[in-house]
């Protein structure tokens, strides 16, 4: 089955044709970086509005790249939720359009089911790399979403913990703001604190107690600025570079930390990291020192499967889409993720309550 991904949450328009064994045969994305970057931030308006003119070329490159194109395409999957709902409801009529024109197959994917699964990808530029088998531990964290899950299977997954107030990608993005860096803040902070030295600068870590795994940003954040308050932006590169090694060092640790934690909890040897800050250099070689010295096996995608893209929102609908399911024409976007609250959730929203133990 070859099944046509369409993304469109938040400030990238991509289409990709993926086999529901996770084969991929096309991935196009179109950024839209250089609009936002002389705000400091995404602005919905312009995005939905840069989504509405990419998404058909986009598609069209896509199916121009995979064999047989449009006639090759079985089903259609299209993130409904969640984000930014102008720049959804793009995606998701061109979806609606071309499932009912061609009477094909329509899933609607949760965006952060796609990250979970985006590590099931195998792309024909890269070598083969050992996908986790379930259940395990994933670590979600891009610029709208901090968050821990257990994954018991492609339709059980469990949320554990998740950040009380910024992801991490937001305080990386508003630090470099911050800091005069320019936007996204991420990459560019990652680069710099790659020749500076954590621990140069002393910043708190956030919710450090092993009784949550909670995560919090929004602290770390005032205390940068207090920093720069009072001692004002480094003007020297190396200060400048300790600087960010520092900020970046407690975000890595907090983020490896709590996983681990998780893991333990749970009772599980391996985790998945996965989302736009998944790529980061640090996070990557953190979490690698920590697995191993703690006998757990780590499975990151390649940084290209980490950021936003179709292919992965594709993965995340073959293995209903084998099974059967399909979405009618008359399902609604979400700008929030349903499954806010912790525990396990049912495809219609409703929890499913934890039996209590017997001892």
């Amino acid at each position: 089955m070859r099944v046509l991904g369409i993304e469109s949450s938040c400030d990238e328009t991509a289409a990709a044709l993926v086999t529901d064994t996770g084969e991929v045969l096309a991935d196009v994305v179109a950024s839209q970086i250089a609009t936002h970057s002389p705000y400091g931030g995404i602005v919905p308006e312009l995005a939905s509005r840069a989504h509405m003119q990419a998404v058909i070329p986009v598609i069209c490159e896509a199916l121009e790249r995979s064999p047989g194109g449009l006639s090759g395409v079985d089903a259609i999957a299209v993130t409904r939720g969640p984000g930014l709902v102008g720049s959804l409801l793009v995606g998701v009529q061109v979806a609606k359009a071309l499932a009912w024109s061609l009477d094909k197959p329509l899933v609607g994917v949760n965006h952060l089911d796609g990250h979970l699964f985006a590590v099931y990808l195998r792309r024909p530029d890269q070598t083969a790399r050992n996908a986790p088998s379930m259940p395990y531990v994933g670590l979600l964290v891009s610029g709208g979403h901090t968050a821990l899950y257990r994954v018991e299977g492609f339709d059980d997954i469990a949320l554990l913990a998740q950040t009380r107030d910024d992801a991490a990608g937001e305080a990386f993005d508003k630090a470099a703001k911050l800091l005069g860096l320019g936007y996204p803040g991420g990459p560019i902070i990652d680069k710099l604190a790659a020749k500076g030295e954590a621990g140069s600068v002393s910043f708190p870590m956030p919710m450090a107690s092993r009784k949550t795994l909670d995560f919090s940003f929004s602290g770390l954040k005032t205390a940068l600025a207090r920093h720069v308050q009072t001692r004002g932006v480094p003007t020297g590169e190396s200060e400048l570079a300790d600087l960010c090694a520092s900020f970046q060092g407690v975000i890595i640790e907090s983020l490896v930390r709590k996983s681990l934690l998780a893991c333990e909890q749970e009772g599980l040897d391996q985790l998945v990291i996965t989302g736009g800050v998944a790529a980061n250099r640090g996070l990557r070689a953190r979490g690698k020192e920590a697995c191993d010295e703690r006998g757990i096996r780590l499975h990151v995608p390649p940084p290209i499967s980490c950021t936003d893209n179709a292919a992965m929102i594709a993965m995340a609908a073959a293995h209903r889409l084998v099974a059967g399911e399909r979405d009618d024409l008359s399902f609604a976007v979400y700008s929030r993720d349903p499954d806010r609250k912790r525990g396990k959730f049912r495809r219609d929203g409703t929890l499913v309550e934890r039996k209590p133990d017997v001892r």
